[in-house]
């Protein structure tokens, strides 16, 4: 093969062809399924942490279950009693009670409302 090439034959032939009429929308569309998407509702790394805290949660049922009705009664004595002794600490309701009184007044300046996620500015560019 010699390194001359010459498609001009080629590029009349394609450009000869009869070619069909794109949808009327497909600009839209294509903005839809991309610009305009939503964001997805959680990230990869909350999926892999949700995922994670649920594997947890599943494999220490599966030792309680495993372990009898004696373990599943002293497991939830033991939360009882460390439940307990942290809510009876007058310093712990404390901060509890400062924690709570403040979320309330900052809610009462922000009308109870999330921050709305404010659309990226696009710019229509035309390249043709």
């Amino acid at each position: 093969m010699n390194g001359h090439y010459n498609d001009d034959d080629l590029d009349l032939a394609l450009f000869a062809l009869e070619l069909e009429e794109p949808p009327a929308d497909l600009r839209a569309s294509i903005l839809a399924a991309t610009v305009y998407r939503p964001a997805p509702m959680f990230s990869r790394a909350e999926i892999v942490a949700l995922t994670l805290i649920t594997t947890a949660i599943v494999a220490l049922i599966g030792f309680v279950v495993a372990g009898g009705g004696t373990l599943f009664a002293h497991s939830v004595q033991a939360l009882e009693r460390g439940l307990v002794e942290t809510f009876s600490n007058y310093s712990t309701l404390g901060w509890l009670a400062v924690g709570g009184a403040t979320a309330i007044w900052l809610s009462l300046f922000t009308g109870f409302q999330s921050n709305p996620a404010s659309p990226g500015k696009v710019v229509e560019t035309s390249i043709r």
